[in-house]
């Protein structure tokens, strides 16, 4: 039985009232262990509709209630579900105006359901246009302060790329399917992965490559070093369920 999170939206969403949402899970696997690293939360509708029909009735005007729901919700439905792994968790660096102050409700969560503080990471994308650089290093900061950990998603599909690693340093990096797609056939795809895997051995950060779907995909991208995955390849999200080791399709590798 699916429990929705009803958001109010104040007469800013599509019906005018409010809107319906659920989490869905999708794994990142580590090859070398064979077992799932953490589950994405992504938000999808009540129904099972698609994150872009919820995220559609996000306005400037909920999109701070919004994110704050859905991090709520997807600590709620993973302590309920009985997660023992990394919780991945999207927020909206834009929706974010004061990190102490937008963190009390996800702190509160976690006590209420029990859920570890580090076992949390916070995923934010680069398709989301960084109005304010110093800002967004203040919320990583923050965060990293209360033992959560952080992800820049998407690596390579939006804004910033490069120059907003430069400005500060996640835990982990995930390379977004429009690099990671024909990597086994292209080798311009391979060298920026290759650039960017030594980069972040020099810093410290963890890679993750996300989108994989094929194949022959993966065994390149094995060969260059990468040992966690996400994607089709291995399992699609899952409604209010996490997929267990047993169902992760190993014979890919």
């Amino acid at each position: 039985m699916l429990t929705k999170n009803h958001f109010k939206c104040d007469g800013a969403c599509a019906d005018s009232t409010e809107f319906s949402f659920v989490m869905a899970f999708q794994p990142v696997v580590d090859i070398p262990l064979r077992r799932v690293y953490a589950y994405e939360a992504l938000v999808r509708g009540a129904e099972g509709q698609s994150a872009a029909s919820v995220l559609a009735q996000v306005t400037e005007e909920n999109r701070y209630a919004f994110d704050q729901a859905c991090r709520v919700k997807a600590i709620e439905t993973a302590a309920r579900l009985g997660l023992d792994r990394r919780l991945n968790i999207n927020f909206m660096p834009n929706a974010v105006y004061h990190p102490e102050a937008c963190l009390r409700l996800t702190l509160k969560a976690a006590q209420e359901h029990e859920f570890p503080l580090d076992l949390i990471t916070f995923e934010f994308t680069e398709d989301e246009q960084i109005m304010d650089r110093a800002h967004l290093t203040g919320i990583v900061q923050t965060y990293k302060a209360h033992g959560f950990q952080t992800a820049l998603d998407d690596f390579g599909a939006g804004y910033a790329g490069l120059s907003l690693l430069s400005d500060f340093q996640p835990d982990t990096i995930k390379i977004d399917r429009c690099l990671v797609a024909n990597v086994d056939t292209e080798k311009p795809r391979q060298a920026i992965i290759e650039g960017l895997l030594r980069t972040a051995e020099i810093l410290g950060i963890s890679v993750v490559a996300e989108g994989v779907e094929r194949q022959k995909e993966l065994k390149t991208l094995l060969g260059m070093g990468i040992q966690r995955f996400q994607g089709f390849l291995f399992a699609k999200p899952a409604i209010e369920r996490l997929i267990p080791d047993s169902e992760i399709n190993w014979d890919v590798i």
